[in-house]
């Protein structure tokens, strides 16, 4: 009989009894699976990487910092200097590098340091009533120019300077109530160039002058006249009467280059425009149930208990009408709104006072005082009781401020330069930042 052989290999078991096979205790391939030594490349990369990278940098960097009293002044100038009085003694300090420039000799601790031109101007905190002058410093060395008596003032678009004795009231803006006699200046000797005596009072108000022939001052008297002089030589270039109105330091005001006045009408309260040139009436419109106007970068704004009226200052056209709104002012570059009365409480956002447009909403963020370069804001934010004062950077165009860092605790009373960031520290320094673009 035939028998099937099966063609595939038979093996037969033989136990250890024999020993192992030598190949059992050193094979010649790996037995460790592929997997893992990739996974320990990766674990090992990962570690070294993450010790390479350090902590994150803040944003805010050191550059040097000050002793100052709690009530002394410092300024910020537009050539990248700070200015600081630190008991009394006056020193220049480069903002970049914070490098000192110069140290003017030991003087009255003054309670604002005001630039114009070329000079520092500097003037004391009167004790027991007196008149403590005016003392002119040079920005560009700290020796001191001149020194009179009385308030110095400026005027935009000139260089200027009147001298104001008896001075009434002082605002933010170009308007001062003044009486006795005003000198116009020579911002380099402090010589008297001219002097107009005023009998009563009077609204000092300046006035800018067509194209690029400077500054101008207008004088409105207590019975209406009003005179518009040549800074130069102290010509008068125009004369007339004024209507009756409630003359002070917020009316007349100037906005995008007319002289605009606030005063009854037959029926309710006017606005009327007048030419810087001539003093001559150009357009007037009734303003019911408003209060004030103000200047509002180029154009004008009507002040009213519902909210805010831009006009065009040429036509007295009205531009928009914002609910809600009471203010806008200018910080640096950019124009913040605010609401709820008349103070910095309630920042709306950055605005394009031209159309009324909010282009940044800050949303509780609160500017910071200066320029933060072209058209950036700086602003901060304070959260609940304890926690940390937060910077940011508010742009047009971005859709809420860019955060920054946080400040250390007890920070205040700041003031902003492009790329740097000045403020007072609870620990009598004053501390300058940098940082970079966000």
């Amino acid at each position: 009989m035939d028998v099937d052989v099966a063609s595939a290999p038979i093996f037969i078991d033989l136990g250890y009894e024999r020993g192992e096979p030598p190949t059992y205790g050193s094979p010649g391939y790996s037995t460790m699976p592929r997997w893992v030594p990739v996974s320990m490349l990766a674990v090992l990369v990962l570690l070294f990487a993450g010790a390479s990278a350090g902590p994150v940098k803040s944003p805010l960097s050191t550059v040097f910092q000050l002793s100052v009293g709690p009530s002394d002044g410092y300024a910020l100038t537009e050539r990248g200097s700070l200015l600081a009085q630190s008991y009394g003694q006056l020193s220049s300090y480069d903002l970049r590098t914070g490098r000192l420039s110069w140290v003017a000799g030991e003087s009255t601790p003054s309670y604002r340091l005001r630039t114009v031109g070329n000079l520092v101007l500097m003037r004391p905190l009167a004790i027991g009533g007196g008149d403590p002058g005016t003392t002119a410093v040079s920005i560009n060395t700290g020796a001191n120019r001149w020194a009179r008596t009385g308030n110095v003032v400026t005027v935009p678009g000139s260089t200027t300077l009147l001298g104001v004795s008896g001075l009434r009231s002082v605002t933010t803006g170009n308007v001062r109530r003044v009486t006795g006699t005003v000198d116009a200046i020579d911002p380099y000797t402090g010589a008297t160039l001219w002097t107009v005596v005023v009998p009563g009072t009077a609204v000092l108000v300046g006035v800018p002058g067509p194209g690029d022939e400077g500054g101008r001052m207008l004088l409105i008297r207590d019975d209406q006249t009003a005179t518009l002089q040549d800074l130069s030589d102290g010509s008068v270039l125009a004369a007339g009467k004024l209507p009756q109105a409630d003359y002070g330091t917020d009316n007349p005001v100037v906005a995008g280059g007319e002289i605009l006045l606030r005063h009854p009408g037959a029926v309710s309260a006017e606005l009327s425009a007048y030419d810087p040139a001539t003093l001559k009436q150009i357009w007037t419109i009734p303003v019911a149930g408003t209060f004030a106007a103000e200047s509002c970068g180029d154009i004008a704004c009507l002040i009213s208990a519902h909210g805010l009226i831009g006009i065009d200052p040429a036509t007295g056209d009205r531009l928009w009408s914002r609910p809600g709104w009471s203010t806008i002012e200018q910080e640096g570059r950019v124009f913040v709104a605010y609401a709820g009365g008349q103070s910095a409480d309630n920042p709306v956002g950055v605005v394009d006072p031209d159309t009324g447009a909010i282009q940044v909403r800050l949303n509780g963020w609160r500017p910071v005082p200066g320029s933060g370069g072209e058209d950036a804001l700086l602003v901060t934010r304070t959260g609940a009781a304890g926690a940390r004062t937060m910077v940011a950077v508010a742009r047009p165009g971005d859709m809420q401020p860019r955060l920054l860092a946080p400040l250390p605790a007890g920070t205040g009373d700041c003031q902003a330069a492009p790329g740097r960031l000045v403020c007072r520290s609870m620990y009598g320094q004053l501390v300058i930042w940098a940082y970079g673009k966000v």
